[in-house]
């Protein structure tokens, strides 16, 4: 499946399918202020419905081509602290990739997303994937903002309540 960095690994996390049976894990996610609203998911669903839409939207992608996001195990811990991946976007009618990723809140301002953002870019670019990488980013989302420019994105345009950051491969430093 092209796009999904399974079995790619960076210093201290591994990447791998998501599975049916993270769900009880990935559930904690969407119990975090602002969440929902960050992904563009009614906040008025219950944890466990926006958890469902989530895996819904990943095993979608997965069956269809879409990329998808890579569940991250920290290797020292074994234990699932996030998900990443490389994500086809249609923005304003132009097919795009983008890096994705979420992280659950116990496990935020460690780095993790950064480290595997930057693995994510890498991973594009190594395999011409694509000429410029995108992060849509809501405006609100601060931190996940903060993650776009550290891996060398600079804004380049607002569309509805996102931030669109970019990559483009001249500019890419590994």
């Amino acid at each position: 499946m092209k796009y999904l960095l399974t079995g790619q690994e960076t210093e201290r996390l591994k990447f791998r399918l998501l599975k049916s049976d993270d769900f009880d894990s990935w559930i904690d996610l969407f119990k975090a202020n602002n969440v929902a609203k960050y992904l563009s998911l009614d906040p008025k669903l219950s944890e466990s419905e926006l958890c469902k839409l989530w895996f819904d939207k990943v095993f979608h992608r997965y069956e269809n081509e879409l990329g998808g996001m890579n569940v991250l195990i920290e290797k020292k811990t074994n234990r699932l602290v996030g998900q990443c991946g490389l994500l086809i976007q249609t923005i304003e009618n132009i097919k795009r990739l983008e890096i994705g990723y979420a992280i659950l809140p116990e496990f935020w301002n460690q780095g993790f997303a950064s480290e595997s953002a930057t693995k994510c870019k890498n991973y594009a670019f190594e395999n011409n994937f694509t000429n410029s990488l995108i992060s849509m980013v809501h405006i609100d989302n601060i931190s996940s903002e903060k993650v776009a420019l550290k891996n060398g994105m600079i804004f380049e345009k607002k569309l509805n309540s996102f931030n669109i950051f970019r990559i483009d491969k001249e500019n890419w430093n590994q």
